[in-house]
């Protein structure tokens, strides 16, 4: 991939923080960049907030709640219908300090940040390939650190705590980047992770009472800038030194090693074949 202009590029979660700051960074290097958001007003705010400050940017935007499987396959069969598809950023996700369910019985917290990423890069995948060279781009967190996977409670049925689960669907990130550069090797598609670092973006707003205070004074105390978050993803995405690099985890536009739990290819295997069957797709 020498250099990204003119490519197409999808970021999911795209209407704030490091994916707003993706999105307009690939624009203003001349991608083509198809955003993705759950919110129609926020999605129409950040494509003005790009088209006034790149001139010419190609932006568009996709609306999909991507904790639902109905919606993640409406946008995948949407984006799948692209001529050409070169750089997936899987960037959505979020923290939920209480245990919610989606319309498919998911727990929140593994169907937004896991499932979505898992999901929709199965129906772009076909597309992917084709368009190959091509990229994807999971954003994990260095909060995986300590998680393990129970794969009898991969819901979070039994005690759950909002941290606990954010830090088990980031080790879900690892795992699945892991194993997906295994399945795509030889299609020249590349498939790598990273830590963005602890950002100050819309992260936690969503929650309510203490714990969206304690996220807030956190933020204006130790968090860095979107767009020192968005680096390494900007990095990933359209850096000609990362060709060919695949199956690994960048800290700080830098491959660093994750915990031995995001080192388990056995379980990452695993976790693939129950993804699979959750969401109705052969393993």
């Amino acid at each position: 991939m020498a250099g990204i202009d003119g490519k197409v590029c999808i970021v999911t979660g795209a209407t704030s923080g490091i994916g707003l700051v993706t999105a307009e960074t690939l624009a203003t290097k001349g991608a083509r960049v198809i955003l993705v958001g759950r919110n129609r007003a926020r999605a129409n705010e950040a494509l003005a907030r790009i088209k006034r400050r790149v001139a010419g940017a190609a932006i568009e935007s996709e609306i999909a709640d991507l904790s639902r499987l109905d919606e993640i396959r409406s946008l995948g069969t949407r984006l799948a219908a692209l001529p050409r598809i070169d750089v997936l950023i899987n960037n959505a996700g979020a923290l939920f300090r209480r245990r919610q369910t989606t319309p498919d019985g998911f727990e929140r917290t593994f169907a937004l940040n896991h499932m979505a990423y898992f999901v929709l890069t199965d129906l772009l995948r076909d597309r992917l390939i084709k368009s190959a060279p091509a990229r994807i781009v999971n954003v994990a967190s260095e909060a995986h650190r300590g998680a393990m996977l129970d794969f009898d409670d991969l819901q979070s049925d039994h005690n759950y705590r909002g941290f606990a689960a954010y830090g088990r669907s980031k080790l879900c990130n690892i795992l699945f980047t892991r194993e997906l550069a295994r399945r795509l090797q030889g299609t020249g598609v590349t498939a790598n992770c990273l830590h963005p670092g602890f950002v100050a973006s819309r992260f936690g707003d969503d929650n309510g009472g203490l714990f969206r205070i304690g996220i807030g004074i956190a933020k204006r105390l130790l968090a860095i800038s979107p767009e020192d978050g968005a680096a390494t993803s900007i990095y990933l995405a359209s850096a000609p030194e990362v060709e060919g690099r695949t199956g690994l985890y960048f800290d700080k536009s830098k491959p660093a090693t994750p915990s031995a739990a995001a080192r388990d290819d056995t379980a990452a295997q695993e976790l693939w074949l129950r993804s699979a069957g959750l969401a109705g797709i052969a393993g």
